[in-house]
């Protein structure tokens, strides 16, 4: 559960005659990770070289890439259909060769006038966008152009503008800018060219159209109103050809996709003209029921063995190995790093402290139960294992947040009709509840600091675990003492602290008896425990003594537990005064139409602001509820970096074998 799935390495070799059954049966078994073959000089395999494809990988190749096309063309995507009837591999080949090549023309032919309607479209609009600076002017397109003795001008400019020379000018005065058209002589065109420049003139092509501008644009309008229609029509009969064929095509990609992948295989292996031989990577528990399967399917003409592992040199693929509840967290720590195959998995812990981060700071029973029906609509919407995951994750953070609003008392930073059962994080915002949440704050910070005591010491605790388990030698000694002496600075400060202050919710050692200099015993263990642990840490690092007053800024960086929460408290508390107390009471009191208005505009302050709170307390909570994990908890024991799991083989949704 704290550890990956135990790995065997797996050595697979045979003749060349049995590579197809032995493809056959990893790939439906779905749990080989093969270790590809590279031509490096590797020994023992001298004489070796990669494998060549198997007979049909060509074929399968461009069938499975006209599929994607089609699908592409249609819209389709397997993750977004739900499986129907299974389809059988011997069905499909024959659906293949039969409908495959009329449905890959029909596609292709709508695809293909569907663009070049599109481009007669996009042709038409770009038409209009160079004539409808002309559309104010008075006079037919063709007259601004095919004269020898005169030169004409049209742009955009400031302001209106003078011309001393003879012309004919129209001047349409715009918001931000004006146009302007001019026609002066040849012969004076400089004198036209420097007045237009000084008003910023931006000149514009005229277009290579008759008639007036106005019935120009009507009449490309009326065009691409008619190409809309024809496309409209196209994508209709595209939309019957994917209602009609989705299932089909969706289950020819996971077939062809299953076909390439085999057939393409022995690129992985290492081969001669008479043998090949395959190693890679499968759960220990699967090594039996795989190599039994392997022994069946070639009659025995096989040989199948684990090969040692060396941790050191080799890197084994890592697959989480964690209960149903977890798995979802997973997601998280690919996020991070996939930890290593040696190193402890906190999949597990952030599963279950990740919600409760989260809660105690958003803590709201009405955020919470907003979320919690977000998380429910946009499955609808979101698909993909991944995508699940995140919004199960969502879903434990919302019901999290639901427990500890019924905890703290908050509904939209109302009060629930009962004390709050662990602390009250009310403020005293326009005349709120007597008391507020001043005297409550200081208990609520050092419940986060004893958070992050606690957590910060777990941490330490898995990192002396894991440098045991992965280092060798004076190095790993250092390492585990090291993390020792973090451990040690640590409660000796906290030791020393108590000793001196008599803090609430945690031990007073102030009453504890003088030894030495008006110092009493928890002091003096706690400078001692200071000095093991500064020497520990040196023994390793000399310059990690200077990261020390990083344990005070790590513990106290739990302290946004309560920070944050009490930020999203005081907004809803804002948003509820100045919509209930300044707007929808006052507006309740007196239902004129001004009292009326007042309601309305206290309803949208209302519903706006918690819509943005909830947005705010969504993302405050995740932040950092997850950064606390990934900078103060994971930087103690965690390196992750691990490579992932990928069997050879794949969960099929639509097809058999």
């Amino acid at each position: 559960m704290l550890k990956p799935k135990q790995m065997n390495r797996l050595l697979i070799a045979a003749s060349r005659d049995q590579m197809g059954p032995v493809i056959a049966e990893l790939y439906r078994h779905n749990l080989f990770h093969i270790e590809e073959y590279v031509e490096a000089g590797v020994e023992g395999y001298e004489g070796f070289k990669i494998g060549t494809p198997l007979s049909g990988a060509s074929e399968a190749s461009g069938d499975l890439l006209k599929i994607r096309a089609i699908e592409n063309a249609i819209a389709i995507r397997g993750d977004d259909m739900e499986p129907a009837a299974l389809s059988s591999r011997s069905a499909l080949r024959t659906q293949i060769e039969r409908e495959l090549p009329g449905l890959e023309h029909e596609v292709e032919e709508l695809t293909q006038k569907r663009s070049k309607l599109e481009n007669r479209s996009k042709e038409f609009e770009q038409k209009i966008a160079e004539i409808a600076p002309f559309a104010s002017v008075p006079a037919d397109l063709d007259l601004f152009r095919g004269y020898a003795g005169f030169t004409v001008y049209a742009g955009y400019v400031s302001g209106d503008v003078a011309l001393s020379v003879p012309c004919e000018q129209f001047f349409s005065k715009g918001k931000e800018k004006s146009f302007i058209v001019v026609v002066v002589p040849s012969g004076q065109r400089s004198e036209a060219e420097r007045a237009l420049q000084e008003a910023a003139f931006q000149s514009v092509p005229v277009p290579d159209e008759t008639g007036a501008p106005q019935a120009r644009i009507d009449y490309y309008t009326g065009q691409i109103a008619d190409l809309a229609k024809q496309i409209a029509d196209i994508n209709g009969k595209l939309g019957a050809v994917k209602q009609q064929h989705a299932g089909f095509l969706v289950a020819c990609e996971e077939f062809l996709k299953a076909e390439v992948e085999k057939t393409e295989a022995p690129l992985r292996f290492a081969t001669t003209r008479q043998t090949f031989v395959a190693e890679g990577w499968i759960p220990t528990d699967k090594v039996d029921e795989v190599s039994a399967s392997l022994v069946k399917a070639t009659g025995g003409r096989i040989f199948v063995t684990v090969v040692p592992i060396d941790l050191e040199h080799d890197t084994v693929p890592v697959e989480y190995n964690n209960p149903k509840f977890a798995q979802p967290a997973q997601m998280l720590m690919d996020v991070y790093s996939r930890p290593r195959y040696t190193e402890v998995d906190p999949t597990l812990m952030l599963a279950i402290v990740f919600p409760i981060f989260f809660g105690m700071i958003l803590g709201d029973v009405g955020y919470g139960l907003i979320l919690l029906v977000m998380c429910f609509g946009l499955r609808k919407f979101i698909k993909g294992e991944e995508g699940g995951q995140f919004l199960t994750v969502l879903r434990n953070a919302s019901i999290s947040s639901i427990i500890f609003g019924l905890l703290f008392s908050e509904f939209l930073g109302f009060e629930l009709p009962w004390n709050p059962i662990i602390f009250s994080r009310h403020l005293l915002i326009g005349g709120g509840a007597e008391g507020g949440a001043g005297p409550a704050i200081p208990a609520l910070m050092i419940m986060s600091i004893w958070i992050g005591i606690l957590h910060i010491t777990l941490g330490r605790v898995l990192g002396m675990y894991n440098h045991a388990q992965q280092d060798h030698g004076e190095h790993r000694i250092k390492a585990v003492m090291a993390n020792f002496g973090w451990l040690a600075v640590m409660w000796g400060l906290v030791i020393a602290i108590w000793s001196n202050v008599a803090m609430p919710y945690m031990p007073n050692l102030t009453g504890l008896p003088a030894v030495a200099a008006a110092l009493n015993a928890g002091t003096i263990s706690g400078a001692v425990l200071i000095l093991i642990g500064v020497g520990c840490i040196a023994r390793d690092s000399i310059l990690e003594v200077v990261e020390l007053p990083t344990i005070i800024s790590h513990v106290l960086s739990y302290a946004r537990l309560v920070a944050v929460g009490l930020s999203s408290v005081a907004i809803a508390m804002v948003v509820n005064y100045m919509s209930i107390g300044m707007f929808i009471g006052p507006g309740l009191k007196s239902l004129s139409l001004v009292g009326i208005v007042m309601i309305l505009v206290g309803i949208v302050i209302f519903l706006l602001g918690h819509a943005l709170n909830t947005a705010l307390g969504i993302l405050g909570g995740g932040l950092h509820s997850i950064r606390l994990h990934y900078v103060e908890f994971f930087t103690k024991f965690y390196k992750g970096g691990g490579k992932r799991y990928v069997p050879f083989g794949m969960k099929r949704r639509f097809t058999e074998e």
